[in-house]
């Protein structure tokens, strides 16, 4: 298993764990593949707070991926990188028939030195992007495409995968990790195997200010607010109890009841 569970020299290391970076390149392959991004923190475009607990965050470069694996081609991988940008790793490869490198989400046990393919004539392996319809019934797959002529969509976060569980003439059927079924037409391509870094959801970040490094402001209860604030504030003493769980604009949160059309009294 790729994970470290750091010895505690320090207190924001007592409950550390980490992924293995010594799998990882040191410092990214393709520098004209990365660029520049501003952190919104959640604003929008007239700066007005959108989205509450963003902002701050270490600077981040993004890179660009790979998602239309839909012409024939043979490549290389080169490196696996991480991505500040995605749970999942990266991989360089590079095309022989085009003589480019770009970048693609490396699945699960591909190395370096490994030969990928793409397209319809392409070999059932891990790492090779096919349309459906010379995809094996059964087989795991991310990396999928619901329009032939549109960009990989589906199952591209780490440890995710796709299964294909039936295909007719003109469309398959899919079933996402998280139960989901999706009808996809027969020639949309997609991409053999599960996404790596299947133990992200292991790691812990063990301290507040790692968490800023990510870009995530703390998030301050209800019942700590004064009654101007939240509706659950105010009271005497600690009283979170005998009141009905709503939102800061009053809009209830529990029993499914997450809509306000739903909850308003016609």
């Amino acid at each position: 298993m790729n994970l470290i569970k750091a010895k505690p020299i320090t207190p924001s290391q007592r409950n550390l764990i980490q992924i293995k970076s010594s799998i990882l390149s040191k410092t990214p392959l393709l520098k004209k593949e990365i660029k520049g991004v501003k952190t919104r923190s959640g604003k929008n475009s007239s700066g007005v707070i959108t989205v509450r607990h963003k902002g701050g965050g270490h600077k981040q470069k993004y890179r660009k991926i790979e998602f239309t694996r839909n012409k024939t081609a043979t490549e290389i991988i080169t490196s696996i990188e991480y991505d500040p940008n995605r749970n999942s790793f990266i991989a360089s490869s590079y095309n022989f028939q085009l003589q480019t490198y770009h970048y693609i989400i490396s699945p699960k046990n591909i190395n370096i030195g490994d030969i990928i393919e793409s397209g319809s004539n392409a070999k059932i392996k891990v790492g090779h992007s096919l349309p459906l319809s010379k995809i094996p019934i059964g087989s795991l797959i991310h990396n999928v495409s619901v329009n032939s002529r549109n960009y990989a969509q589906l199952s591209r976060s780490a440890g995710t995968f796709s299964r294909l569980v039936k295909k007719t003439s003109k469309y398959g059927i899919i079933i996402l990790s998280s139960g989901n079924q999706y009808l996809i037409p027969i020639n949309c391509f997609a991409t053999l195997g599960v996404v790596s870094n299947e133990f992200s959801f292991l790691t812990t970040k063990s301290k507040a200010g790692r968490s800023r490094w990510l870009n995530i402001r703390p998030s301050v209860r209800g019942v700590a607010m004064n009654p101007i604030d939240h509706p659950h504030g105010g009271g005497e003493g600690k009283t979170s109890g005998g009141r009905s769980s709503v939102t800061p604009w009053g809009r209830p949160t529990k029993n499914g009841k997450t809509s306000y059309l739903k909850n308003k009294q016609i």
